[in-house]
């Protein structure tokens, strides 16, 4: 019996649709002339997928059970699905997509945010873009004028959190260092949420600690904050103080990359 909840039933109703439009041979199964249905086999999804076929049954007719992430992963391996789908069942389910398969190439994304820069940087405010641990992968003239010139820097220290946490620079050139610095923090700890087992954001995490006693001290405060806008006060030797709204997005094409956009205050004080 399918049960009230619709998220439940589109479940249901979705698994039903795209199981029976894979060829059996698409997974390796070979056709007997005894097959009349189309499709797969609910027992043989539940073979593939390795779940019980009495379980699965329970799915697909809406039952109140709720399967986990790898599962539904593992149905979405053998069913096909594409990119899209996978997240549609996560989001059905939970409430919320998992984490995006990469589908491009690094240097493919390296290149699309080169070309979201130049199109999109020429004007007098900060423009930049960093990976999954705050590497800078670009920027324009006018991040480097208020932030720092990271053409300078050490590629291993192209990074926002480190020079925010780190460098003597960082602290001249923002009104208000330590709020800005708590912020970024607890932004980032939002951020990996779903990414505590990638290495290289644990390794990351290891080396701010060691680095900066500040980091160390307000990351086990694990204060949280999403991606919202909110205000930046920087001072410039030259050009004066100045505040900018800091506006963080992601692209469609990968989680792992965010661009961080600064607005002028006039504008969003005006609107």
């Amino acid at each position: 019996m399918t049960g009230e909840d619709p998220g439940r039933s589109e479940l249901a109703r979705f698994l039903r649709s795209r199981r029976d439009r894979v060829d059996p041979t698409q997974v390796g199964l070979p056709i007997s002339r005894r097959r009349r249905s189309r499709g797969l086999r609910r027992e043989e999804v539940a073979v593939l997928a390795g779940v019980s076929p009495t379980w699965y049954t329970y799915l697909e007719q809406g039952r109140n059970i709720r399967p986990s992430p790898a599962v539904l992963d593992s149905l979405a391996r053998v069913l096909l699905l594409s990119e899209d789908e996978r997240q549609y069942m996560h989001l059905l389910v939970y409430g919320h997509p998992p984490r995006a398969r990469v589908t491009q190439e690094p240097a493919s994304m390296t290149d699309m945010v080169q070309d979201l820069v130049e199109c999109f940087g020429q004007g007098p405010h900060p423009l930049y873009v960093m990976d999954e641990i705050a590497n800078v992968i670009a920027w324009n003239d006018a991040a480097a004028e208020w932030y720092t010139d990271f053409a300078k820097l050490p590629v291993a220290r192209r990074n926002m959190m480190w020079w925010f946490l780190t460098e003597p620079e960082a602290q001249q050139r923002l009104v208000n260092w330590e709020d800005d610095c708590r912020d970024i923090v607890a932004r980032y700890r939002q951020y990996v949420a779903m990414r505590h087992n990638d290495p290289r954001i644990s390794n990351f995490i290891d080396s701010l600690q060691q680095a900066s006693p500040e980091f160390t001290r307000w990351w086990v405060e694990h204060e949280v904050h999403s991606q919202r806008q909110r205000p930046r006060v920087f001072r410039h030797p030259r050009l004066g103080t100045r505040t900018m709204h800091i506006q963080v997005m992601t692209p469609t094409e990968s989680d792992n990359v965010r661009i961080a956009f600064h607005l002028p205050a006039a504008s969003i004080d005006s609107a």
